[in-house]
């Protein structure tokens, strides 16, 4: 895939954008709200959908290895980063597939993508503790997907609609 300078460059800005709302997301007291262990928002990916649906697979797919890197890198906590990888590949896989279809809206891409993130996560669980445990977590974490991705749609539906007037949607 060959970018020009352009592509490139939203491509960095999307990245710092989905790092810094990742960032930002550890200063919710979401723990207070939902006491469950590796419950997150997940606001990283309004930029993931955002990047699927105006720049594409594959640059979106980049946005999402450069944030899953550098997050581990710059948190200091490289072992998080399977965790990351497997669960943000699943999402990417999930989402570009559901984005084809026409009777799904950004927001039910958006919940599968968040069911799929919760998949890949418990997979890297089961891989790194070495048996099915995790698995017993996973429906609680897909009933806490149906909030999340569902916020994260809507939010990038927000974004869409704020964009409409300008040539960034049309590029």
């Amino acid at each position: 895939m060959k970018l020009t300078t352009k592509q490139l460059t939203l491509c960095a800005v999307l990245t710092a954008l989905a790092l810094a709302l990742s960032y930002l997301e550890n200063f919710f007291p979401l723990a207070l709200l939902i006491p469950l262990p590796g419950v997150k928002l997940g606001l990283a990916n309004i930029v993931t959908v955002f990047a699927l649906y105006t720049l594409g697979t594959g640059q979106a797919l980049l946005i999402l290895l450069a944030r899953c890197c550098l997050g581990a890198v710059f948190a200091g906590n490289v072992s998080a980063l399977l965790f990351s990888l497997m669960g943000g590949l699943a999402a990417m896989a999930a989402m570009s597939l559901l984005s084809r279809s026409r009777h799904l809206s950004v927001y039910g891409v958006s919940v599968g993508g968040a069911a799929a993130h919760n998949c890949g996560q418990v997979a890297a669980a089961i891989v790194t503790l070495g048996n099915t445990a995790p698995v017993y977590y996973l429906p609680i974490l897909l009933g806490v997907s149906l909030f999340t991705g569902a916020l994260t749609g809507l939010v990038a539906g927000l974004l869409f609609r704020g964009l409409e007037h300008t040539t960034l949607l049309k590029a």
